[in-house]
């Protein structure tokens, strides 16, 4: 069952899945590059290390290359893993425009399974408008490629 909420009020996108994982099957998939690039993107220097800073490549727009530039903010093992997710340029707007949110996955039994919650948050309204809707339509999408993922590596 998914449960999908993006709040405009509170600049965040909201997605949550349970899993009929464990906790560290699901963890493994959100903290080893190469099972990422699976669901998500292909990360260059990703090790989920606290202050490790690594990027994700994606289309490009007017003055931004398209990279995406992250630092690991937070790391619970088999609990909580947080990143920064920066990317734009001010001299863009609509897509490609300055973004500087923050991903969160927190992870909870749920009966013999995982309660995923992801929360990307810190999205500036308008600025950020279209990156917010394409990025929320993105999730949930992506939220179900990870389930597939998680099943293919247990």
């Amino acid at each position: 069952m998914t449960e999908t909420a993006v709040s405009m009020a509170a600049r965040e996108i909201v997605v949550e899945e349970v899993f009929a994982h464990a906790p560290e099957v699901i963890w493994r998939a959100l903290t080893t590059g190469v099972i990422i690039s699976r669901w998500l993107m292909q990360p260059e220097g990703f090790e989920a290390v606290v202050g490790n800073r690594f990027t994700y490549k994606t289309k490009p727009a007017g003055a931004w290359d398209g990279t995406i530039h992250c630092e690991v903010l937070e790391v619970v093992e088999n609990r909580r893993f947080s990143y920064a997710w920066r990317g734009g340029d001010v001299g863009n707007s609509g897509y490609g425009s300055r973004l500087d949110t923050v991903v969160t996955f927190t992870l909870e039994p749920a009966g013999e399974g995982t309660r995923l919650r992801l929360v990307h948050s810190g999205f500036e309204l308008p600025k950020n408008e279209i990156a917010f809707t394409n990025m929320g339509n993105g999730w949930k999408v992506i939220m179900p490629r990870l389930a597939g993922v998680v099943v293919e590596t247990e």
